[in-house]
């Protein structure tokens, strides 16, 4: 390593730590911070640009995978994640549910506030916020029927603050919605989901309509982002082309 020291010749190695020690004894006492921070970067910083750390190693692995190891990889650790957290937290699962409640209308109020203030929903699906809103209604419906607690109050939160972000996409910020691009029928998500919440369904003791929603709202959620997905293909496929 080359010294970057103003008292040494231009090529001096500082390769042992009693030259640096003696570096500082004779460095005056206004350079001997500037001096020992040189010092610092030579030996630390240099370091750790010389040889990569662990995580930059495994991503570069991680790149390196075909693409069905990565999906499987990826699938084995969601499996695996999801026995952590049932075996961990028990009973207690149903505050990591109220935290992904939490979180999501959270995310819906950061997005109100950039379309508020960027004034452009540009890349932004109408379609995936109108699921969004279809399976927060439904589920909104149930939780009212059913269980009336946290979750209801959530959800009314996270419904309100989608229907606002829907309002916002349709007329306020009109003119930056990119419609050819958002060209995922709807009637390819709702019904098939429908259809599958009539025949798979939990059994529970709740009325068979409850058991519906249920189901409908948890099919809806999961492919909601469907729409998104196909707006951000087709766009990719303008750049390109």
């Amino acid at each position: 390593m080359l010294s970057m020291c103003p008292c040494l010749p231009p090529k001096t190695e500082l390769t042992s730590p009693f030259l640096c020690s003696a570096l500082l004894c004779i460095t005056p006492k206004e350079r001997q911070t500037e001096v020992l921070g040189r010092i610092f970067d030579i030996f630390v910083m240099g370091r750790k640009r010389d040889s990569p750390s662990a995580a930059s190693s495994l991503l570069r692995w991680l790149r390196r995978l075909p693409m069905k190891m990565k999906v499987f990889l990826g699938l084995t650790f969601a499996a695996v994640t999801l026995i952590i957290l049932r075996l961990t937290l028990g009973s207690h699962i149903h505050k990591v549910y109220i935290i992904s409640e939490l979180c999501h209308a959270i995310g819906i109020i950061v997005l109100i506030y950039k379309l508020t203030t960027q004034r452009t929903c540009s890349g932004l699906s109408l379609k995936s916020q109108e699921l969004t809103a279809i399976f927060l209604v439904t589920r909104f419906v149930w939780s009212v029927y059913i269980e009336q607690n946290i979750h209801t109050i959530l959800d009314l939160v996270t419904l309100v603050s989608t229907l606002w972000v829907i309002y916002m996409i349709r007329f306020k910020l009109k003119s930056t919605y990119i419609k050819e691009l958002d060209n995922l029928p709807m009637y390819y998500i709702v019904v098939p989901c429908a259809v599958l919440s009539a025949l798979v369904h939990p059994h529970t003791n709740y009325f068979p309509i409850g058991r519906f929603f249920f189901a409908f709202s948890a099919y809806i959620e999961a492919v909601s982002v469907l729409p998104q997905l196909r707006l951000m293909q087709n766009a990719k496929v303008t750049a390109h082309s």
